[in-house]
């Protein structure tokens, strides 16, 4: 059968789904990995990287079911969430790409000030201290706090926001990439549901 056919498209929105599910659990893997060594101290984090896995694991999940049963209302719930998710995801990386140097510092400290763990977590990652000044006398994660009676560290801004715009661009266009995977993945559903099976009774409703 010509590709756009029943098979072609079941095939193809198979794949997409079973992506899909790959890159859920490397989410999942990587949050409980950098957990168990020690590398991210901060449970939100965590729970919130392994949640987006789960979730996205849940949608990819439905749609696979959907395709392999040519299932109407799976399908038709797989695209309704799957548009929500490409609206939020398409907005969020276009504001990571058009954030200018003030908003990024600004975000950056937001983030900074809501979470201790995220905090020591940073400071001994980077090696620095304190967010845009340097205290001595405040405890710090990092290696050069501990290294001398006397310690004099640079501050985490300083150092974050060298890497600030290339992480946001990174993030921005990856984002970007999944969010028209999503709008092959609405468009292959909404395809799919409206193709009728050549196996099928001629008659059945579809």
């Amino acid at each position: 059968m010509v590709c756009g056919g029943f098979v072609c498209t079941k095939n193809a929105l198979c794949a997409l789904n079973i992506l899909y599910v790959l890159v859920s659990l490397l989410l999942v893997g990587v949050a409980a990995w950098g957990k168990w060594f020690g590398l991210v101290s901060s449970i939100r984090v965590v729970a919130g990287v392994i949640g987006v896995g789960i979730f996205l694991f849940l949608v990819a999940f439905v749609g696979l079911c959907g395709a392999l049963k040519h299932h109407q209302v799976l399908l038709f719930f797989y695209m309704m969430i799957l548009f929500l998710v490409f609206v939020v995801q398409f907005s969020v990386s276009c504001a990571c790409l058009s954030l200018n140097k003030d908003q990024q510092n600004h975000l950056l400290e937001v983030g900074w000030d809501k979470s201790e763990n995220t905090q020591k977590d940073v400071e001994k990652t980077l090696n620095c201290c304190g967010y845009s000044h340097f205290n001595p006398n405040v405890t710090c994660a990092a290696i050069c706090f501990h290294s001398s009676p006397h310690p004099v560290c640079n501050t985490c801004a300083s150092i974050i926001q060298q890497y600030a715009g290339e992480v946001l661009q990174f993030v921005g266009g990856i984002g970007l990439f999944f969010s028209f995977t999503e709008v092959i993945g609405v468009w292959l559903a909404h395809r799919y549901r409206n193709i009728k099976d050549p196996r099928s009774n001629p008659g059945a409703f579809l």
